[in-house]
């Protein structure tokens, strides 16, 4: 029975593969996550921060502008409910306004709940919300400093010579050259590597002085006492 329904559901799942393009399941599962990270923020929990390592928030620059669209959204939701005459229209209106404002919520708590992390060990980890995750080995870590940079509005661009902007209202505060390029993945599942990585920090000074920290401080003698 059980290798029956395994076959089954993956049966499913391929047509599923077939029928809906990449992009939008990529697209579905940002949503599924960003939704997840909205209870998060509810529980005053964050993703993925391991004992002894130090979180960095980012969303500084952004705050504002995602609660004013919030604003916007309910303000809008509220007028279309008092505009609208017809029942159905109003009731498929009101369930795709609410579902917005329930998403641009729970974008902006994705990135709450998933701040950047240095790891105990010296290893770099940066994010955005649910749209960008690169893990970065503390072998691979060169030099790292307090630049801050205005580049376009894109959240990810990568220049031609191996620099990834990954950009907070449009800005980077914190640049960190590697030994080698890293590969990542964009938003929308393009791959591409980079060797140099900016990107914005609320604290760009602790954030680098916590990666400066880790990689000189020097490992414990053996044998030496705890």
């Amino acid at each position: 029975m059980n290798r029956r329904i395994a076959r089954t559901a993956e049966r499913a799942t391929g047509a599923l593969e077939k029928l809906v393009p990449a992009i939008v399941r990529r697209l579905i599962r940002h949503e599924i996550r960003a939704l997840h990270s909205l209870w998060l923020w509810v529980l005053r929990r964050r993703h993925q921060i391991p004992e002894g390592a130090l979180a960095f928030p980012y969303t500084g620059p952004q705050t504002a502008m995602m609660y004013g669209m919030l604003f916007v959204s309910v303000i809008e939701t509220i007028a279309l409910a008092l505009v609208i005459p017809w029942p159905v229209v109003h009731r498929i209106l009101l369930i795709i306004d609410v579902y917005g404002v329930v998403l641009i919520l729970a974008l902006h708590a994705a990135c709450v709940v998933r701040p950047h992390v240095v790891g105990p060990d010296g290893s770099l980890r940066i994010r955005y919300g649910v749209l960008f995750d690169l893990r970065v080995p503390a072998a691979t870590i060169a030099t790292a400093r307090v630049d801050r940079r205005y580049p376009d509005g894109r959240l990810v661009r990568v220049s031609a010579d191996g620099v990834l902007d990954l950009s907070v209202g449009s800005q980077t505060t914190v640049t960190v050259e590697l030994t080698e390029p890293v590969a990542f993945v964009r938003p929308l599942g393009a791959r591409g590597s980079a060797r140099t990585l900016r990107f914005h920090v609320d604290d760009p000074r602790e954030a680098v002085a916590a990666l400066t920290r880790v990689r000189t401080t020097p490992p414990p003698v053996p044998g030496s006492a705890a």
